[in-house]
């Protein structure tokens, strides 16, 4: 069994333990299938690529099995743990998770975070992979790469630390660097209480920011930000007007909606957090099981798309 090497006065309020563990890749239980064709695919394909020329940056999240020492469900990177095989690589770095609730894991690392990138490439290239073999393996430009690299410059550390796990774009990190350190983590603050992560939000609090809230500019470019154009502001009147009609239409059906779903999802959450049920599921209807956590991951109504521009 794998030995934990974390300080265990640090679990009691973790998701996952605080340190990497080393564990056999015989010894990880998927608990779901992958979909057929998956291998042949594109996706697949780049995870391998990428293993071969940076490492597994990314490390799978498992949960140990309590019923058998040794043994461990896989919670996410099922790819991952498949191209490990493939390779014929016997033991990889995991996060234990501490939950007992499998599907509630799954729901924070489904998508990387922009920060998680940044640090997973920040990571990489603190190892001595160049920016040229990280972009390659991954299917971006090079420039793609650094832009996510110094995604956190000018970007006070307390507002990273809160957006950490956000669906913020890089747009919105743009937007946050225009202002000062205090005024970022207001606006960090605001965000997630209203979870609203999106470009418009960020623009409407950029125009709200007094100019003494923004940043001043670097010497010898100017004495700080140029002021808003009318033509600008036009245009962010016409956002806010628009990001208005939105909340409107979603306020109509909202509450019957978040009713029958939160109906639904109680009923599986209760299901699944009972971890005979989930073990069972996980050892005879893989299938089941996969479509369960996708319903009880669900906490809120889907959030209007918006264009990343």
């Amino acid at each position: 069994m794998a030995e934990r090497i974390d300080d265990p006065g640090e679990r009691i309020h973790q998701a996952f333990e605080s340190q990497f563990v080393t564990i056999p890749v015989a010894s990880i239980v998927p608990l779901k299938t992958l979909p057929d064709g998956a291998r042949e695919g594109r996706t697949f394909a780049q995870v391998l690529s990428s293993i071969k020329a940076v490492g597994l940056i990314e490390a799978p999240a498992v949960m140990a099995d309590r019923a058998k020492a040794g043994s461990y469900f896989l919670l996410d990177g099922h790819l991952r743990i498949e191209a490990l095989k493939e390779l014929g690589i016997e033991q990889v770095e995991c996060l234990i998770a501490t939950d007992d609730d499998t599907y509630t894991y799954n729901k924070r690392v489904n998508r990387i975070p922009p920060i998680q990138e940044h640090r997973m490439i920040a990571r990489a290239m603190d190892r001595g992979v160049a920016a040229t073999d990280i972009a390659e393996a991954l299917n971006l430009q090079v420039e793609s790469v650094i832009r996510r690299f110094r995604l956190l410059e000018g970007i006070s550390p307390e507002a990273a630390e809160m957006l950490k796990d956000t669906p913020c774009s890089m747009k919105v990190f743009d937007i946050l660097r225009q202002m000062s350190a205090m005024r970022q983590i207001e606006a960090a603050d605001l965000m997630i209480g209203q979870n609203n992560f999106s470009i418009m939000f960020a623009r409407a609090l950029r125009a709200a920011t007094p100019d003494n809230q923004l940043a001043t500019a670097k010497k010898g470019k100017g004495a700080g930000i140029p002021t808003p154009s009318g033509q600008q502001i036009a245009r962010m009147e016409r956002e806010l007007a628009a990001l208005q009609t939105q909340v409107k239409s979603v306020e109509e059906t909202y509450g019957i909606d978040n009713l029958h779903l939160t109906v639904a999802r109680g009923y599986v959450a209760k299901l699944l957090a009972n971890g005979r049920v989930t073990r069972w599921l996980a050892s005879h209807r893989q299938e089941y099981l996969g479509e369960f956590q996708k319903i009880a991951e669900i906490d809120t109504l889907a959030p209007i798309a918006e264009p990343d521009a």
